[in-house]
């Protein structure tokens, strides 16, 4: 029967030293719950539910920490490859449209704003010039284009 005992006393020392070693040296990315500090304490002060705990609870396993890779080896990237050059594509087409817009000299759908004054009136050398804050509509706010804040 002593020799149970002692040969039990022996395993659950290794098995201490093991799970304070263990602990120790595993970067904090693998500890989960508290930090590794705490994790030493515990393991220490508690030698082995402490140790127990540790393996159980504490150790995140190699297998579930995603492995970085290169983007290159990533699947899921080489997937989208196709979709980001259409994305280009795509970009590059709304790109020229635009270019053509802000070629074009006005817009077609604008028309500028009738004058109060009439023409014959606007054109006689008396008539005093309209300041140019005089097209702009009562509320001050619009140019005219339905574009507030514009002004000029």
């Amino acid at each position: 029967m002593p020799r149970v005992l002692l040969i039990l006393a022996l395993v659950l020392t290794a098995f201490w030293v093991f799970t304070i070693v263990d602990c120790a040296v595993q970067p904090p990315t693998r500890h989960r719950g508290v930090s590794k500090p705490i994790w030493i304490l515990i393991v220490l002060l508690l030698p082995v539910l402490g140790g127990i705990l540790w393996l159980l609870v504490g150790r995140v396993r190699a297998s579930a920490i995603a492995a970085r890779r290169a983007p290159d080896d990533d699947p899921e990237f080489l997937g989208q490859i196709g979709t980001l050059s259409d994305q280009d594509e795509r970009i590059r087409r709304l790109e020229e449209e635009l270019a053509q817009l802000d070629a074009e000299d006005a817009d077609p759908r604008w028309t500028p704003p009738a004058s109060d004054v009439p023409p014959a009136a606007a054109e006689s050398p008396e008539a005093p010039a309209a300041p140019h804050d005089a097209e702009l509509p009562a509320d001050g706010d619009d140019d005219g284009r339905g574009q507030r804040g514009a002004v000029n």
